[in-house]
């Protein structure tokens, strides 16, 4: 814990953003940082509260010792603060960043509305790692003579990997794309995160012994069985990357792209990458000087009407099927669960117009192209309510529902009816293997990340990724020291 007493001393803070007007001129990270000084009154306000929601099931998935680090930073101490931090999660500057922290909500404090600004910290400790020079490769004493592949290299198989390094196996990660870093480098944009915080974690992972495979698409470039037969295990880390179909008539018409393709090609625009993508391949899509539709209310979405309002769109409409939340939540019923209130996304407030309860009918056109979006209000079973259609002027539109699993052909199709395939409640198309030993129904082939619970968030793929590592470790040499 803290200071005794500094959750009723301290008001509860977290860094600031630079001002909308100026931070869609630019695709670079807008968050302000606070000084070494205000974290450590931020982290003071971490309160003896007995049982510590906010690293247990209900908060954080790695299982970050939040109050252990905030009480290393409320007393200066910040070089255990960032020994504590990595201990449990291996990429703490991208979960400082992106994670929607779960660990505040699960806040004893967030029953007041001011939980501890436990993800403002955690950014803050990260940081702090690079400046003290802690951020550097430790290779493993002794290499045990054992070879892993893993393919894919979002945060799953990067965590996967460098756990598995650092325990002696010769590590060998295969990326289908020009860099590493999944849909982390090609998905989420640089507002969001900067991708030389991926850089610098693949530069630290190759002086641990990790070697990297670019632009090799396994299951097409190169057999998995081929695979199988080089290495003692192989990790399939390919993410959830099949979009959801719509099912939206004229979805075809020139205009209507999948959320995806138009993110990727404005990452790599930044990076001054080719914008044709293995996986994602399009034509230039560009939303400036265009009225721009996004259908979905999720992470995706949001990123969408970033994107478009500093590519220069003209108005961005958002449209959610999902009725209005409410502004403030009964705490007594949800705590410390995720609640479903009214959240605004740093996107959203750049000036999104945003459409609660409405259904995309049609994607309307002239000629091929888009010209307007089709809606109507639903009822409670998201049902049409009869006569409250309307039309929303439309050059561009966006689908963000969501993903469904992984896409036919490609690792898994390669292996055919051997691999074990399953669908979750979302009807999600996912490779079998459970959260004990990832191990799936092809010997010597474990799967972690999205590719086998589905879409979710990047705290729970660095989960996946730490605890596939372990169980490898394992089956490799019988025990293992890494941590679960």
């Amino acid at each position: 814990m803290g200071k005794v007493t500094g959750f009723l001393e301290i008001d509860r803070q977290v860094h600031k953003y630079q001002p909308a007007a100026d931070r869609i001129r630019h695709f670079r990270e807008f968050t302000l940082p606070m000084s070494d000084s205000e974290v450590e009154k931020q982290a003071a306000r971490c309160m003896d509260c007995g049982i510590p929601f906010c690293h247990g099931p209900n908060g954080c998935p790695v299982h970050n010792q939040i109050p252990d680090w905030n009480d290393l930073i409320y007393a200066g101490d910040w070089d255990a603060a960032i020994r504590n931090l990595h201990s449990t999660n291996n990429f703490p500057e991208w979960t400082g960043r992106i994670c929607p922290a779960p660990c505040e909500e699960a806040c004893t404090l967030n029953l007041e509305d001011i939980p501890v600004a436990i993800k403002t910290i955690e950014q803050a400790i990260a940081d702090k790692a690079y400046e003290t020079g802690y951020v550097r490769p430790y290779p493993a004493e002794k290499q045990t003579g054992r070879k892993v592949a893993v393919v894919g290299s979002g945060p799953a198989g990067m965590a996967a990997a460098q756990q598995l390094g650092r325990a002696g196996h010769e590590v060998h990660v295969y990326e289908r794309e020009s860099r590493p870093g999944g849909l982390m480098r090609y998905g989420i944009p640089d507002f969001k995160i900067e991708k030389h915080y991926i850089d610098r974690r693949v530069e630290q992972m190759q002086g641990e012994g990790v070697t990297f495979h670019c632009g090799v698409n396994v299951g097409v470039d190169k057999p998995v069985d081929e695979l199988l037969a080089e290495y003692d295990a192989v990790l399939y880390c390919g993410g959830s990357e099949k979009p959801r179909p719509a099912g939206i008539p004229g979805v075809d018409l020139h205009g209507v792209h999948d959320a995806m393709p138009y993110l990727v090609q404005q990452n790599r625009r930044v990076a001054n990458e080719d914008i044709q993508s293995v996986a994602w391949p399009s034509e230039p899509i560009v939303a400036g000087g265009k009225h721009v539709v996004v259908v979905g209310g999720g992470d995706t979405a949001s990123d969408c009407v970033g994107t478009a309002f500093r590519q220069g769109a003209v108005r961005v409409t958002q449209l959610d099927i999902r009725p209005q939340p409410p502004e403030k939540e009964d705490k007594l019923t949800v705590w410390p669960y995720w609640a479903t209130k009214m959240r605004t996304s740093s996107s959203q407030a750049e000036g999104a117009q945003r459409e609660f309860q409405v259904a995309t009918l049609e994607f309307v056109g002239e000629d091929g192209e888009l010209t307007a979006v089709k809606c109507c209000e639903v009822d409670e079973k998201r049902k049409p309510v009869e006569g409250t259609e309307f039309f929303i002027r439309a050059d561009l539109a966006f689908i963000a529902i969501g993903f469904a699993g992984v896409p036919e052909g490609g690792f898994a199709g390669n292996l055919g009816d051997r691999l074990e395939m399953a669908q979750d409640a979302r009807r999600s198309h996912n490779v079998v293997a459970n959260e004990v030993d990832y191990r799936t129904s092809v010997d010597k082939l474990f799967a972690a990340g999205d590719v086998r619970r589905g879409q979710s968030l990047v705290v729970w793929a660095i989960r996946e990724g730490r605890q596939a590592a372990r169980s490898i470790d394992e089956f490799l040499m019988g025990t293992t020291l890494l941590p679960r």
